[in-house]
């Protein structure tokens, strides 16, 4: 009789054998630099996660920018500010191609370094130190010219909010040569010096007459440049009805604190700018942000405003694909994605955690394939019923609460194979960092294991592993059924749409980027 102990399994034969381990410590693959790198480049930050330091992923994002060609390192930038709508780290990959290759940063400067933010951070990062060198250089330098010389005087203007450095600060470092005496004056004016002040932009005008009498009209400025001044109830109603979409968002407890809700049409107003699908789509709104808005309500904020940012959070899911066959959706639940989804930082740290995203992107799936099946997991699949009916937030809540225990990402599929399960997709939301039920003996993953013998039982189905914390490993190998993604918006809904109706190419993610035009 043949030997069961080395025949027990023809599955294994057909999984790669692990190469790595994870910051975890448990069996994983590594991924390719350019795979690592669009990991980086989408979820992280640059700030500190449950795993990882900040200085430890500029390192790695450093290393892997080594090891990619800079026309890779372009279309990343690119992609992760246009579509997955990141700040820091399309700035840093904009520094590296002002020493890897100065053409392609002058030909993707103006996608990637957008606002007055994103200059900034770009000038911030090149001063550092980090990328190799401390100052801007000629390509860099004329770069950051042509950003001031081709805005308006009011889009500079409102660009001139934060600090280290500042947009003084750039100015000083670059000496534009104004083409205005209107120009010339709003420099002398922002640099601090004598200037004409009444060749000053209107809005720049009245945010001086404003601050020297309270009694005048409240100027439609950034609210950052306002929150230093003593404002009243009417003035409070005033920044509210001037802020844009994100801003009021983030300040609807501030608004509240204020009375600015008692005032007659107020509420209304409010509401109706929240929910407005132009508004959130001119926004670029992360769906996690409405979460973040939703979950941060205080006592004060009137039900309709709560109302209004569940409209906002359907419009925001609006890449969220409708998948032919059965679907099952995997969130992690377990310890570590207690993580912020966007790290540490003192004094900057956002609320929204892993586990809350995770849950956020599994009700969203079930909202727009009712049939589908979410099974939550941590060392084992955590029981839950959710009612297709509640609201995305209702159920995001109701899984982030499942919270806690050890990660093994194959017990879901352990599961489904237990049961026998049919399938067409499934969805794995995780921070990866997968640890417990090491496969002894195997050639892979544990969750490698598990796939294969569920895709032997559907030979069409389709693996989409969403990472949401910066990783140089995974836990299913890609290949032409797993799709490794990372990301937080909702432009990895769109991925994943491409990838389950077979569009994508063999590089999947990867490939998605490199379609991007330089």
């Amino acid at each position: 009789m043949a030997s069961k102990n080395l025949f027990k399994s023809w599955v294994g034969r057909w999984v790669a054998p692990v190469n790595a381990l994870n910051e975890a410590g448990g069996p994983a693959y590594r991924l390719t630099a350019r795979q690592a790198l669009a990991q980086y480049a989408a979820t992280g930050c640059l700030n500190a996660t449950y795993y990882a330091s900040a200085e430890g992923q500029l390192a790695q994002v450093l290393k892997f920018c080594a090891q990619v060609e800079p026309e890779f390192i372009a279309r990343t930038a690119v992609y992760c500010r246009e579509r997955a709508m990141m700040k820091d780290m399309p700035a840093l990959l904009c520094a590296v191609l002002s020493v890897r290759s100065p053409a392609l940063l002058g030909a993707v400067f103006d996608r990637v370094i957008d606002d007055g933010k994103m200059l900034r951070n770009f000038v911030q990062i090149m001063r550092s130190g980090a990328v190799g060198r401390k100052s801007l250089g000629t390509r860099p330098k004329k770069l950051v010219l042509r950003w001031l010389e081709t805005r308006s005087d009011e889009t500079v203007f409102r660009a001139a909010v934060g600090q280290e450095p500042s947009l003084a600060d750039v100015v000083r470092m670059v000496h534009p040569k104004p083409a205005t005496a209107e120009r010339k004056a709003l420099y002398g004016y922002l640099l601090g010096r004598p200037h004409d002040s009444e060749r000053l932009p209107r809005v720049v005008q009245q945010f001086e007459a404003f601050k020297a009498n309270a009694a005048e009209a409240v100027p439609n400025v950034p609210f950052q440049m306002l929150t230093s001044l003593a404002l009243g109830q009417r003035e409070w109603a005033e920044v509210a009805r001037n802020a844009s979409w994100q801003t009021t968002r983030m300040n609807l407890n501030t608004f509240a604190r204020h009375g600015v809700f008692e005032l007659d049409g107020m509420t209304s107003l409010v509401a109706k700018k929240l929910s407005s699908a132009e508004n959130v789509a001119r926004a670029k709104v992360f769906p996690y942000q409405v979460m973040m808005a939703y979950a941060s309500c205080s006592a004060g904020v009137p039900e309709c405003v709560r109302e209004a940012l569940q409209t906002a959070m359907d419009l925001a899911l609006t890449n969220v694909p409708s998948i032919e066959g059965k679907v099952y959706v995997l969130p992690d639940v377990s310890g570590s994605m207690s993580s912020v989804v966007t790290g540490f930082r003192e004094g900057a740290t956002s609320v929204v955690r892993c586990i809350d995203v995770a849950g956020l992107m599994a009700a969203a799936m079930l909202r727009r394939n009712r049939e589908a099946e979410v099974l939550p997991f941590a060392e084992t699949v955590k029981p839950v019923r959710l009612n297709p009916r509640d609201s995305v937030l209702t159920q995001a809540q109701q899984l982030a609460q499942l919270g806690g225990g050890g990660t093994d990402c194959s017990a879901p599929l352990v599961e489904l194979n237990r049961r026998q399960a049919r399938g067409d997709l499934v969805v794995m939301v995780s921070d990866n960092e997968s640890w417990l039920n090491v496969a002894h003996g195997a050639r892979g993953t544990a969750t490698m294991n598990a796939w294969q013998a569920f895709k032997t039982r559907n030979p069409k189905a389709r693996l989409v592993c969403i990472d949401l914390q910066p990783n140089s490993t995974t836990q299913a190998l890609e290949r032409e059924d797993v799709l490794n993604v990372g990301g937080f918006s909702d432009q990895v809904f769109s991925v994943l749409a491409d990838f389950a109706k077979g569009e994508l190419n063999p590089n999947h993610w990867v490939g998605a980027i490199e379609r991007v035009v330089v």
